[in-house]
């Protein structure tokens, strides 16, 4: 038989609304109200519990979470992807954001780790905004594997540094690659690849249970991506020309996520996008405006399952998604 409450009578309604306004909505402890009304504190008690039995208590709880919850599902659906971490935006523009996103790929990254693992991962500002802020209470069994060839300069293009202060932060083996990431010529690469240091480290990564990489800009003139193949600076509309639209393993895309016209794409010591896209779980660490348009490339091309990043950055990848802006970029 199901529980039946009988609903009070209209004079004793009126009381229970009285104290339940008092309550919810004034602030007041239920003493005073006790002493407001000439009523016992047991009374007030029992009334605010009747009052939330016969549903006339509605409460709505307004969480800062819920545009990222609302935001991290959208983007689920966009990419095809398991896992989603939006990050709240916060003052000081996109250096501040970039911290507020390493760190919450730090712990993303801790929630999925485990002893045993291998983690194959690129350079990048975003990935090593991670590693900087990565903290962990215990030691993990890992290795962690260079996922492409090596640009030496700047620390976060370096992905045998970035390898080893992850490795030596999280009490794992770091495995380093003596290969340059774009070969000469194609032929070089070739050569390259099939030496058997780069060949072994290339192969764990191929094996890898993790994989953590960087997105690249092209437009912007601070983008990675010129760090990582100087060459082209210089000639950065040729880059544009073929139609490249981000960059992810070092490897251009066209707004589709497919792999762009350029000739550079066939010089890397790199793992391939098709065995990226075969590593059991792989996220991209991505913040600021100027990933905006490379994450929606990348995740079109449907090579992750996850990706961090903060809620400006994800709310302009969703418009670009749109249907109504696909149209109009299609005009």
């Amino acid at each position: 038989m199901d529980n039946f409450i009988e609903p009070p009578s209209f004079t004793l309604t009126r009381q229970i609304y009285r104290v339940l306004v008092m309550y919810y909505l004034d602030g007041k402890k239920q003493s005073e109200i006790a002493e407001h009304t000439h009523l016992s504190v047991a009374t007030v008690n029992r009334m605010i519990r009747q009052g939330r039995d016969t549903g006339m208590v509605e409460i709505t709880i307004r969480s800062p979470f819920l545009s990222a919850h609302q935001l991290e599902r959208d983007l689920a659906r966009i990419g095809g992807l398991q896992d989603v971490v939006v990050a709240p935006n916060v003052t000081g523009g996109d250096d501040a954001d970039l911290h507020v996103v390493g760190a919450a790929a730090a712990d993303f990254l801790l929630s999925r780790v485990k002893d045993g693992d291998t983690i194959a991962l690129t350079g990048g500002k975003g990935v090593s905004a991670m590693v900087d802020a990565l903290s962990t209470p215990r030691r993990f069994r890992v290795d962690v594997v260079p996922a492409l060839g090596c640009v030496q300069g700047k620390h976060y293009t370096d992905v045998n540094h970035v390898a080893s202060e992850l490795a030596a932060k999280l009490g794992g083996k770091a495995y380093q690659i003596h290969a340059p990431l774009f070969a000469d010529t194609p032929a070089q690469r070739q050569m390259l690849m099939e030496v058997s240091q780069v060949h072994q480290v290339l192969q764990q990564a191929r094996e890898a249970d993790i994989a953590i990489v960087g997105l690249g800009s092209i437009h912007a003139s601070s983008s990675s991506y010129y760090d990582l193949n100087p060459s082209v600076r210089h000639a950065q509309a040729s880059v544009e020309t073929s139609g490249a639209r981000s960059e992810v393993l070092a490897h251009l895309l066209d707004a589709q996520g497919q792999p762009a016209c350029f000739a550079d794409n066939q010089r890397l010591v790199s793992l391939t996008l098709e065995e990226l896209r075969h590593i059991p779980f792989s996220f991209a660490v991505a913040a600021g405006s100027d990933k905006i348009e490379p994450a929606s490339s990348v995740l079109r091309g449907r090579y992750l399952k996850g990706i961090v990043t903060d809620e400006s950055t994800a709310a302009g990848i969703i418009e670009l998604s749109s249907p109504d802006h696909q149209q109009e970029a299609a005009c």
